[in-house]
């Protein structure tokens, strides 16, 4: 007797996604516009974003986003609630990282990486929250590190900020626990990405060992805690080769 093929349970939801424009985001765009998804991706390379909505067969739209920017983020939850008439997960995956040792003093890229990795976040929580409530449901995934896992020279304030965001994760988990809301920390290790342009970032390239996985790895992660049903949610991820120390 054959089964019932049963339908992609991401098919049909409605993703918003930055820092959409290289590396895990458009890896991320990819697979999940492949299962059927309405996209809107964010990223501040409008360029590279409206070249990948081209390409992808789902539902796309694309805004200009830089998340350090509270309006932008808005911008982007509005654009999915009125193209597409809500939002189920918000992918937040801008990031930037600017390393070196404290003797360096690199005020400037400290408060970058603060900017965007940990304020960027909570932008996007503060845009995303009052749609998820008044929906009575939604998805927070964030992709965070394994740096703060692992604690080494040279990406102090870059792995302070992703254990910011981590605890932030945490509290918004603790918080939701009527069902309605799910949280996802995704903590990749090293990544084959694209990492030059402020904003748009996903790991550390100039520092990236031959041994760095894909980010059609990390996508297919993300796609995982999605995919869930309503009633489970996963709370911690962390993808990383298999010979990282």
């Amino acid at each position: 007797m054959s089964r019932a093929v049963q339908s992609d349970p991401i098919a049909g939801m409605v993703i918003a996604i930055t820092g959409a424009s290289s590396g895990i985001g458009e890896a991320t765009a990819r697979l999940l516009a492949e299962r059927g998804a309405k996209l809107v991706l964010g990223a501040r390379r409008t360029d590279r974003l409206d070249a990948l909505a081209a390409e992808l067969s789902s539902d796309v739209r694309t805004v200009p986003t830089d998340v350090t920017r509270r309006a932008d983020l808005e911008h982007l939850v509005g654009t999915a609630v009125d193209g597409f008439g809500g939002l189920d997960v918000l992918v937040s995956n801008a990031g930037v990282a600017s390393l070196g040792p404290f003797t360096d003093g690199d005020v400037d890229g400290w408060t970058a990486m603060i900017d965007v990795n940990l304020r960027g976040v909570l932008y996007g929580i503060a845009a995303a929250m009052p749609v998820f409530l008044r929906q009575g449901r939604g998805h927070f995934v964030t992709t965070v590190s394994t740096a703060g896992l692992k604690i080494v020279p040279e990406m102090g304030v870059y792995a302070a900020t992703k254990n910011a965001v981590r605890t932030v994760m945490e509290a918004l988990r603790q918080e939701s626990t009527d069902g309605a809301i799910r949280t996802t920390g995704i903590s990749p290790g090293y990544v084959r990405t694209d990492f030059a342009a402020p904003g748009e970032q996903d790991e550390i390239g100039s520092h990236m060992p031959e041994f760095a996985i894909a980010p059609d790895a990390v996508a297919r992660a993300i796609a995982f805690a999605i995919e869930q049903p309503a009633g489970v949610e996963i709370g911690d991820l962390t993808i990383r080769p298999t010979v990282q120390g």
